[in-house]
């Protein structure tokens, strides 16, 4: 008796609602939270309904600290919209030594932990903690090969050495011209030859070529993009540094590089990756956070040497030989800046991982052992 009463003691009562039923005059039941069911206890076999309780008081002391947090974010807020990022960060020039070892995923140098708004901190990492690394011909400008290989057959007949065959040619690709004279076509060891020789070869590239530039479809409109969205860009090529500038100035986008890396400023071209970790440095950003637009196997290679993401333009090479880049496209402007965070994200495979690999020892088990006896009289 005593456990039916139990079980029907909460469902026989109808909610309270300051002393009365929970519907109103108008047949329209009242919102629950004025409601109180009647409690129901047992006292041996008596059943004794208890008033309800009274309603709990709410903590002022709670609502006006949340509050004044909420007035300090939107102090925050307003504050961060007057004073402006800069575009340049004081950031120390990455050296390529990990100073911490073993640490990784990098710090990300675009986060400002001082932020207490999180809104605020990701609103930085929107676009500003990846880079731009553009190569000139066939990426930005349209890559005439004929002219190349027509400079250095003719410099070899002024010269008086053998023309160099295509296969040569096709290794010296992206390398500074002293480098090809010396390393590959092996023609002078001498450094004032190897400068003369690389100095004549780009006059009669020069010549040939007439100082007319013609932008690819799509890369124009790709860099206004980058530069909408504050995304720092460099321009790398093994061109001497006044033919680059002359180039860009005539076509109109020198205002669009914060960096640019000349024949002059390194030792080696490609496949060494020695032109990307300079611009990477220039930029102020680690080689993880840097994507690389190049059009050749050569590129790939010293983009990935480099730890940095590629991005192939199929304009010299059809698109299943540039199978080792990252992302190939024929025009730059099928890309867009989703597709460029997705790349600079630095936790792949391919750059190591956030758990440590672990090495198993193998125990040597007499009792298990695989060998088994042979009887030379079977044979």
């Amino acid at each position: 008796m005593v456990e039916s009463l139990a079980a029907t003691s909460l469902l026989g009562h109808r909610p309270i609602c300051g002393g009365s039923l929970a519907k109103d005059g108008s047949n329209k039941r009242k919102s629950s939270s004025n409601c109180r069911f009647l409690i129901t206890e047992f006292s041996g076999k008596r059943v004794v309904l208890s008033p309800p309780l009274p309603r709990l008081k709410v903590d002022r002391v709670a609502i006006s600290s949340v509050k004044a947090l909420a007035m300090e974010l939107t102090k925050e807020v307003h504050s961060y919209k007057e004073d402006k990022i800069p575009r340049n960060w004081d950031y120390d020039i990455d050296t390529g030594v990990d100073a911490k070892p073993g640490l990784w995923p990098p710090e990300n140098k675009a986060d400002n932990p001082s932020l207490q708004n999180p809104l605020l901190r990701q609103e930085m990492m929107g676009c500003g903690w990846l880079g731009a690394i553009f190569e000139w011909e066939g990426v930005l400008i349209e890559d005439n090969h004929d002219l190349e290989k027509q400079a250095w057959l003719a410099l070899s007949q002024e010269e008086g050495k053998s023309p160099p065959p295509a296969f040569t040619l096709r290794r010296i690709e992206g390398m500074k011209n002293e480098q090809a004279i010396s390393e590959v076509l092996c023609w002078s060891r001498d450094p004032a030859q190897l400068r003369r020789m690389a100095a004549r070869k780009e006059e009669i590239f020069q010549a040939l070529q007439g100082g007319i530039y013609r932008l690819r479809a799509g890369s124009k409109e790709f860099v206004n993009v980058l530069m909408h969205y504050k995304i720092p860009m460099a321009l790398v090529s093994t061109r001497p540094r006044k033919t680059l500038e002359n180039a860009i100035g005539t076509i109109g986008i020198g205002e669009y590089f914060n960096v640019i890396v000349a024949a002059e400023d390194v030792h080696r071209g490609k496949p060494d990756p020695e032109m990307f970790v300079y611009a990477a440095q220039l930029l102020k950003f680690i080689p993880e956070r840097c994507i690389v637009f190049g059009n050749s196997n050569q590129t790939v290679e010293a983009a990935h040497d480099a730890k940095m993401k590629c991005v192939a333009v199929a304009s010299k090479h059809p698109v299943y030989e540039l199978a080792a880049a990252d992302l190939v496209v024929r025009r730059l402007d099928e890309l867009t800046v989703v597709d460029l965070k997705n790349l600079a994200d630095i936790e792949s495979s391919e750059f190591g991982t956030l758990e440590p690999e672990l090495e198993l020892e193998e125990e040597d088990d007499p009792s298990s052992s695989t060998f088994t006896a042979v009887d030379d009289n079977f044979w």
